[in-house]
C-alpha cells in the first residue's frame, strides 16, 4: 500500500455539506411535502415536533460518542492499540475488538465513533470490522435485555453461539481483502 494513501479512521479533513448530508436533506424534504399534502399540515406539524424533541434527546449521545472516540487516541497509546488490535495482532486481536464491540452498552451513536477512534489510534480496517460486527451480533446489552426478555433461553443461547465466529471471521475476510485491494 502506498505510504500517502489514506487508511480508513485516520484523521481525514471532512465536509461539513457533502454528497450524502445533501441526498438526505433531499429526502427529508421529500417527505415532508409529501406528508404536507398527503396528511395536511397539522400531522406535519405534530411529526416535526416530534422528531424535533427525539433529535434533542438524542444529541448529547452523539456528541459523547464522539467525544470519547476523539479522546482514544489521547488517552492510550498507539504502540498499546496496535498490538492488541492492529493488523499484525492476528485471530487475537479480532477476538478482542469483537469482544469489545460485544460489551459497548449504547447504541451506534457511541459504537461508531468509538470503532473510528479506535481505527484513528492504531486498530486496523479488520479489527473496526470485528468491533461493529460484534456489536451487531453479539451485543450482550441487547441481548441480555431485549432477547432474554422475549425468546427462550435455548433460542437465545444458540443465536448467540451461532453468530460468535462471524465478527472474527469478517474482520479476517476484511484483513485479507484490505492488503489485497488497497490502493
Amino acid at each position: 500500500m502506498a505510504k500517502n494513501s489514506t487508511l480508513p479512521g485516520s484523521s481525514t479533513p471532512r465536509k461539513l455539506v457533502d454528497g450524502s448530508l445533501i441526498f438526505l436533506i433531499a429526502l427529508g424534504v421529500a417527505g415532508a411535502i409529501g406528508v404536507w399534502f398527503l396528511k395536511g399540515p397539522d400531522v406535519f406539524w405534530q411529526i416535526l415536533g416530534h422528531e424535533v424533541v427525539f433529535a434533542a434527546a438524542l444529541m448529547p449521545k452523539i456528541v459523547a460518542g464522539v467525544l470519547i472516540a476523539s479522546a482514544l487516541p489521547f488517552l492510550i497509546s498507539r504502540d498499546r492499540i496496535t498490538a492488541a488490535i492492529g493488523p499484525e495482532s492476528g485471530w487475537r486481536g479480532l477476538a478482542i475488538a469483537a469482544a469489545a464491540g460485544a460489551i459497548i452498552p449504547g447504541g451506534p451513536s457511541v459504537t461508531y465513533p468509538l470503532a473510528l477512534g479506535l481505527m484513528a489510534a492504531g486498530a486496523d480496517l479488520g479489527a473496526g470490522i470485528a468491533i461493529v460486527s460484534g456489536w451487531v451480533l453479539l451485543g450482550l446489552n441487547r441481548t441480555l435485555i431485549w432477547e432474554l426478555s422475549f425468546l427462550p433461553a435455548d433460542i437465545v443461547a444458540l443465536r448467540f453461539v451461532l453468530c460468535l465466529p462471524f465478527p472474527i471471521l469478517l474482520g479476517l475476510a476484511t484483513r485479507k481483502l484490505w492488503k489485497d485491494f488497497a490502493p
